[in-house]
């Protein structure tokens, strides 16, 4: 027996998902978190994921089985994988894994699920992006209720799917989603820090030591609610005017918002040492989205030592307690969140008490402990029998070469 895990040995796991580090996105990141974690929990895990375009023509790079891709439209830098079901099969057919571990939906997603099906074995999913909700940003408002039927047969079909939150948990319940089980996200301590903050990088931006910086980190894009943010940097630029707005991220909303915030930082991307640097630098953190499963820039933030003005749901409804270590805004409420931001940036220094206790807050959401929490859905999963979902009716995909 593992003495670490307390199973009869190490996990073989499959973990399917269409992004992956070098890509710079939620997913992507706390996927690689969990598949981190479950190794240092011993087992044996092999990512499935489209090849990218710093990988070699083969069909493994770093023990990761690589399938063609094509980028996703208006996410150029991101790719969905093509249908790939019968290399799933002969793959798992030669390398049987104890489960199939489901981060994304899409197609290779989709092949994942019907080759685990094929072969009987166990399937669990996350829910991880609300794709339903983002289709009236991109015009295809029509479409919500096929994308969240979709949706709903793609994880009925599965034996578990975990989401990051009771609210999303009871949302997706009255819509149909069955076998749902709550499991958090986490977040780096040690990476997000204050004691990354850097005044040489806030003159940079050209803020003295008393300035305040208001920061956004994310997607340049429709569905990150971006106006509001604009709207109530704005309102706090008429009470504090050497306040400076920065921007981490890129999108296909960028030129629009250069033309709106010019004297704002647009910082582009950031990875590593050099984001958690960008977030500790700032003061207050500003998140107007309201399409998020999660948010884990919220948490990042948090434990950065920032205080934060979130919509009072997904991660800042789970963690943030309004007026002790941040502020909270009714869901979808512009006008609260425009003064709420202004009232939280007219004080500097309470400011900074937010942050200090948000840091606090947010210490015991390591990756170690999620990991763990994974690890038990997954082997309670395995205990029971794969069986085919009776309402997972999708026709057999097209098969495609590497």
């Amino acid at each position: 027996m593992d003495v670490q895990t307390g199973l009869p040995r190490p996990l073989r796991i499959a973990c399917v998902t269409e992004t992956y580090p070098p890509e710079i996105n939620g997913v992507a990141m706390t996927v690689a978190r969990l598949v981190q974690g479950l190794r240092a929990r011993h087992h044996c895990v092999r990512v499935v994921r489209p090849r990218q375009a710093s990988d070699a023509g083969t069909a493994t790079v770093d023990g990761d089985f690589l399938v063609r891709g094509v980028p996703i439209p208006r996410y150029e830098n991101l790719k969905m994988g093509l249908p790939c079901t019968g290399r799933l099969v002969k793959l798992w057919k030669r390398e049987r894994p104890d489960v199939v571990h489901i981060a994304t939906e899409g197609p290779l997603g989709r092949s994942a699920l019907m080759a685990a099906k094929a072969l009987g074995l166990p399937v669990c999913s996350e829910f991880r992006t609300n794709f339903h909700a983002y289709s009236a940003h991109y015009g295809l408002g029509f479409m919500k209720k096929l994308i969240l039927g979709y949706l709903r047969r793609f994880h009925n079909a599965t034996q578990c799917t975990m989401v990051p939150t009771q609210a999303l948990h009871d949302q997706l319940q009255r819509e149909g989603f069955r076998d749902l089980l709550t499991v958090a996200r986490g977040v780096d301590t040690r990476r997000f820090d204050p004691a990354h903050r850097s005044e040489l990088l806030r003159a940079q931006w050209g803020a003295g030591p008393d300035d305040l910086v208001v920061t956004c980190v994310g997607r340049l894009a429709p569905e990150k609610n971006l106006a509001t943010l604009v709207t109530a940097f704005d309102a706090i630029r008429r009470q504090q005017p050497h306040a400076k707005l920065v921007l981490v991220g890129d999108g296909p909303m960028r030129k629009e918002l250069q033309a709106l915030c010019p004297d704002a930082v647009f910082a582009g991307q950031r990875m590593g040492e050099d984001l958690a640097a960008h977030y500790a630098s700032a003061d207050l953190f500003l998140f107007p989205s309201i399409t998020e499963t999660f948010g884990n820039v919220t948490t990042e933030a948090m434990a950065s030592g920032l205080a934060v003005v979130a919509f009072d749901y997904a991660a800042a409804q789970r963690v943030i307690r309004d007026g002790e270590n941040g502020a909270l805004v009714p869901y979808n409420d512009g006008a609260a969140f425009v003064a709420t931001a202004a009232r939280t940036a007219a004080d500097l220094a309470h400011c900074r008490v937010l942050g200090a206790r948000a840091r606090a807050s947010v210490m015991a959401l390591d990756w170690d402990g999620i990991a763990a929490q994974v690890e038990g859905v997954m082997a309670s999963v395995i205990a029971r029998k794969a069986e085919p979902a009776k309402d997972y009716a999708f026709a057999p995909a097209r098969q495609s070469s590497v």
